[in-house]
């Protein structure tokens, strides 16, 4: 079942859901909540390694760029990069959220989330964002725009295992975006 905009209202105002900052009214929809796009961008650099060995930690793959809410971000035709959310999300143990692009930037050749949009129950942290323009065009983004919607499904029940309380749970609490962590599972 998909959270409705009164069900997510409820979340909300019972501290089951949480959103830091505070999510706006106008930010919930009728079956999602917008979500903003964050300050920080992790941008991929070309390095002299011939390739990434999963069993190996990736170190200087990337690099990081913080700009201000102002000024824009320019995703350029075939880039792929990494972003994250302005909001701080905690998922309750009875639901999981999935990151859904937008259709206005869809039609721009903006994808937001390549892989992964699924948020495990019992998760928590700032939400990493693989996005790509796959366009023609540059396309300038800022922070603080909506970016993704979340959309919450309720669980037949609690989870018996959360993200918290898994062994393998290589995100749990981040606050900025990181490179991937694929190399523990080995």
């Amino acid at each position: 079942m998909i959270l409705s905009d009164k069900e997510i209202k409820r979340y909300l105002q019972e501290g089951k859901l949480k959103l830091e900052p505070q999510v706006e009214e106008k930010n919930i929809q009728a079956a999602w909540i917008d979500l903003k796009l964050g300050n920080e961008f992790r941008i991929f650099k070309v390095i002299s390694t011939p390739y990434i060995d999963l069993k190996v930690p990736v170190d200087g793959y990337t690099e990081v760029i913080k700009i201000s809410d102002d000024e824009p971000f320019i995703l350029h035709p075939g880039e792929f990069v990494l972003c994250c959310t302005r909001e701080y999300i905690k998922i309750p143990e009875d639901l999981m959220g999935v990151i859904d692009g937008r259709s206005s930037l869809g039609r721009l050749g903006i994808v937001v989330h390549a892989t992964a949009g699924g948020i495990d129950p019992g998760w928590e942290g700032v939400f990493t964002l693989e996005v790509t323009n796959v366009g023609k065009m540059p396309v300038s983004l800022y922070p603080g725009m909506k970016i993704c919607k979340l959309v919450l499904h309720k669980l037949s029940s609690p989870a018996e295992k959360p993200y918290y309380k898994r062994e393998d749970a290589k995100y749990y609490q981040q606050t900025k975006i990181e490179e991937s962590k694929i190399f523990k599972e080995f």
